[in-house]
């Protein structure tokens, strides 16, 4: 029982030492983050309205590709999105998740907001803005061209003029198509279409009807100019992502600031820039071998970039040549990524997801979730369903775990005889209890396995109430409105009843403060440990995981009280089974009877 102890409180340490780090240095890290990019954001939208009025209309500098991938930097001054948008003719972009527009000046898809998200969980909350114009404070596009020879003539780029000559529409079912003619007499005819989700296909016809062969390079981009609002924490991968010659490739924006990212040339495989629940990626063709890298831009406007150059391919006088690109571009849905993956055969395409180093949990435990809520329509309810399937599962080893804790509190009388018999002779003890063992068939350590094996459940159940957009504004019941943000309410101020604002450190919500009590009973349901140290540890444990877990997403706090709940009635009954028992109801009358006075 003693080891057990140990074991438990090493186990509960490490918990705390975590939430201690997201509690105390991760959480106060990103609310400072927060308010200085929002400043930042303040001053740069009242220096472009400055800008807007001493120069309106000016056009963004963008360089034209001259042998290599083109620059393609904003000046440093940005412009309304509106005001972006009214710069160059565009066509616009319409269909039941998308909204926005695609310039014919360059081509770019720089205008999409994602229609079934919003900001918040108000409904009247403004729908997301996933992609903007370079000109733009948050300029986020997607950008395909070409790098020709000398001898070629120019090639689409940043600064070429489309013309849209098929279609004026992009919606599901009707694509457009945009053309261009160089000085050599080379036609480039694009056509966009895009399917009823987030994937775009931008089929490209060169047509050579000059006297001379061309030369020519695709490429692609995406091009971001800012860091997300909110930092990533240490369980979310967020920045530059891509899967090259089938590995996978993840670099933070801090890291490539420092050193430009470049991946050896291969074949097949996608690149871009990842976010919490959106992405923008890039998926050359599949059997043309490029080169990919991640890189900083501080020349212009500073800005973050995904590219990829392929090896140059020849047009004959009189032929064509045809390349297909995709681009991704909108919300992380696992189901809809996982269905990309194996209709294009894009490699490892569900590593979009930040699924962590549990992958082989994690996933599962998002589909069995998913399951449940097609069922019943709440996460919340599938979050229940799912504990309850992994207790299943872990019932024979949790059998096993509290029969070993039964035997061992059943030899509490022979080891205190062994204790009394061999005093301070700590080997002969050791010696005499591993033979009590031996007789009476007990693994001291049957009963810590159950515990380390439910770590990385745990982590992975918390790595998907996180990462997945399903969870995201995804109601329970009562005042929990989003799943994985935390339990809106607070002691502080009775739980909104008194008007103003607990501070984030003494934020405890109801969900907490229920969690907290589960984990007491938990607690009380074995004798408290006769050493004062492990004692004060036990009767305080459950104070400090209410504060820790009041920051975490309402939906894992949900977790563990339930989960605490079920291991309260497993425990109950297997010990019970046993013929042991059960010490909740004793402990809890220790705890608040008086104890006698000392005589002196």
């Amino acid at each position: 029982m003693e080891k057990n102890r140990n074991y438990f409180i090493a186990i509960a340490l490490s918990v705390l030492i975590v939430f201690g780090w997201q509690f105390f240095y991760m959480n106060p890290r990103i609310e400072a983050q927060r308010k200085a990019q929002e400043a930042a954001q303040t001053q740069q939208v009242q220096q472009s309205e400055q800008s807007k009025q001493a120069q309106p209309g000016q056009p963004a500098q963008t360089a034209a590709p001259a042998g290599a991938l083109p620059a393609g930097g904003a000046t440093p001054t940005t412009i309304s999105r509106e005001a972006a948008l009214e710069q160059s003719k565009r066509v616009a972009i319409e269909t039941e998740a998308l909204s926005g527009s695609i310039d014919l000046t360059s081509g770019r898809i720089d205008d999409l907001r994602l229609k079934r998200y919003r900001e918040t969980v108000e409904k009247d909350s403004p729908i997301i803005a996933l992609l903007n114009p370079a000109d733009t404070t948050d300029g986020y596009f997607a950008e395909l061209g070409y790098i020709a020879g000398d001898a070629s003539g120019s090639a689409p780029g940043p600064t070429t003029q489309w013309t849209l000559s098929g279609g004026d529409k992009l919606t599901e079912k009707t694509p457009v198509t945009l053309t261009y003619t160089n000085d050599k007499g080379v036609t480039f005819s694009r056509t966009i279409s895009v399917d009823q989700n987030y994937m775009f296909s931008i089929d490209d016809k060169i047509t050579n009807a000059g006297q001379q062969p061309v030369s020519l390079s695709s490429y692609g981009r995406i091009t971001r100019n800012n860091k997300p609002a909110t930092p990533s924490t240490y369980v979310l991968h967020e920045g530059f992502i891509g899967v090259i010659d089938n590995s996978l490739m993840e670099s933070k924006y801090a890291a490539v600031e420092k050193e430009n990212v470049t991946a050896p040339q291969s074949t097949g495989g996608w690149l871009g820039i990842t976010d919490k629940y959106w992405a923008a990626t890039l998926i050359p063709p599949q059997t043309t071998p490029f080169d990919a890298r991640f890189s900083h831009f501080t020349d212009g406007q500073p800005r973050f970039q995904a590219d990829y150059r392929a090896v140059p391919f020849t047009v004959a006088p009189g032929q064509s040549v045809d390349v297909k690109n995709l681009v991704f571009a909108g919300a992380k849905v696992v189901p809809l990524v996982d269905a990309y993956k194996d209709t294009y055969s894009i490699p490892r395409f569900d590593r979009l997801i930040d699924w962590g180093w549990f992958y082989f949990i994690t996933k599962p435990m998002f589909k069995l979730m998913d399951f449940f809520y097609h069922f019943f329509g709440n996460f919340g309810i599938a979050i229940l369903l799912t504990t309850i399937v992994v207790k299943l599962l872990f019932f024979p080893l949790a059998s096993k775990q509290y029969a070993s804790m039964a035997n061992m509190k059943r030899m509490q009388p022979k080891m205190e005889e062994l204790k009394a018999k061999f005093g301070d002779d700590k080997m002969a003890l050791q010696q005499a209890t591993m033979q009590l063992y031996k007789d009476e068939k007990i693994n001291p350590l049957a009963g810590c396995w159950p515990i380390a094996l439910q770590i990385p459940i745990f982590f992975s159940l918390y790595k998907v109430i996180y990462i997945t957009i399903e969870m995201r504004h995804a109601p329970f019941f009562g005042w929990i409105r989003d799943l994985s943000a935390p339990d809106p309410t607070s002691i502080v101020n009775l739980f909104g009843l008194l008007p103003f604002a607990a501070p984030t450190i003494l934020h405890l919500g109801v969900w907490p403060l229920i969690m907290g009590v589960t984990m007491f009973v938990q607690m009380r349901m074995n004798p408290t440990p006769p050493d004062p140290t492990q004692a004060m540890i036990f009767n305080w444990m459950p104070l400090v995981f209410m504060f820790m877990l009041a920051s975490f997403p309402a939906g894992l706090v949900i977790y563990w009280a339930w989960n605490n709940t079920l291991s309260v009635i497993q425990q109950s009954i297997i010990m019970r089974r046993h013929g042991v028992k059960v010490e909740l109801f004793s402990n809890l009358r220790g705890l608040f009877r008086r104890k006698p006075a000392t005589s002196e």
